[in-house]
């Protein structure tokens, strides 16, 4: 049994989900036979268990296979009112895998949407540039096995403020109907060993931050710098970018309503 559409009745509860992405083709949904692991099929099953029928999530953004999160939001519309709001979190984790965890769970408005009210969102992506990487450091970060120029990435960095035409960074088979997306800022900063690349914007296209954290790492070892990293954003083609960065360095950090 679906949950009807009128939610006037229902209570909108919102949670904040982290996930190990190492083995999930993503957060979308799969359905049909041999279909891949994702997480919100994880939770939607743990959803399931406590509602004894199917209730669909709602997430703030897909993010592709491989990569993590901390603080992903959901939400989804329950007839259960017998249970504390903060009751979700326990109820939920102990149908869903390790790899999954709900870290926090509040009712919200009926009216309350994951996606369509996030205004911003914000990735890390983690470097490693010790010439020996600790085993378990190597399925959470990109092991550069140097240590780059982070004045010359942040001057590249720079660069991301504001309204932007970002079809430089658009991967192969995106169907956005826009790709002008809002920057609140990008920036480089050093964390022990390793360096952590922040990002925050109003949305991302597919693969988008991993391209152009690709291209900025390649641009940085071959000496370029602010206005050559401009100059290819200007040009929108996407061959004039970088490689795309290895997923499994990439976490969703934070979504800010």
């Amino acid at each position: 049994m679906i949950v009807p559409e009128s939610r006037d009745s229902l209570r909108n509860i919102k949670l904040k989900v982290s996930y190990d992405g190492t083995n999930f083709s993503g957060w979308q949904r799969q359905s049909g036979a041999g279909f891949s692991r994702t997480v919100q099929n994880e939770i939607e099953k743990a959803l399931e268990k406590i509602h004894k029928k199917t209730i669909p999530l709602i997430g703030s953004g897909r993010t592709d296979a491989g990569v993590h999160a901390v603080g992903q939001v959901a939400n989804f519309h329950t007839d259960i009112f017998s249970m504390p709001a903060s009751s979700f979190v326990p109820a939920l984790n102990s149908w869903l895998p390790p790899d999954v965890r709900i870290l926090e769970s509040s009712e919200v408005s009926p009216d309350f949407h994951a996606r369509f009210d996030a205004r911003e969102r914000t990735y890390r992506y983690f470097l490693c540039c010790s010439s020996s990487l600790p085993a378990h450091e190597y399925p959470y970060c990109w092991p550069l096995f140097r240590r780059p120029d982070i004045r010359r990435l942040n001057e590249m960095a720079s660069v991301l403020s504001g309204e932007m035409d970002c079809s430089v960074f658009t991967a192969a088979g995106d169907k956005s109907s826009t790709r002008s997306r809002f920057f609140y800022g990008a920036h480089f900063f050093p964390e022990g060993s390793r360096i952590v690349f922040e990002i925050s914007a109003n949305a991302f296209l597919w693969k988008m931050v991993r391209s152009i954290l690709g291209t900025i790492i390649d641009f940085e070892k071959r000496g370029k710098g602010r206005e050559d990293f401009l100059s290819i954003i200007k040009s929108g083609e996407r061959r004039m970018a970088g490689q795309t960065a290895p997923a499994k360095g990439l976490f969703l950090w934070n979504v800010r309503y």
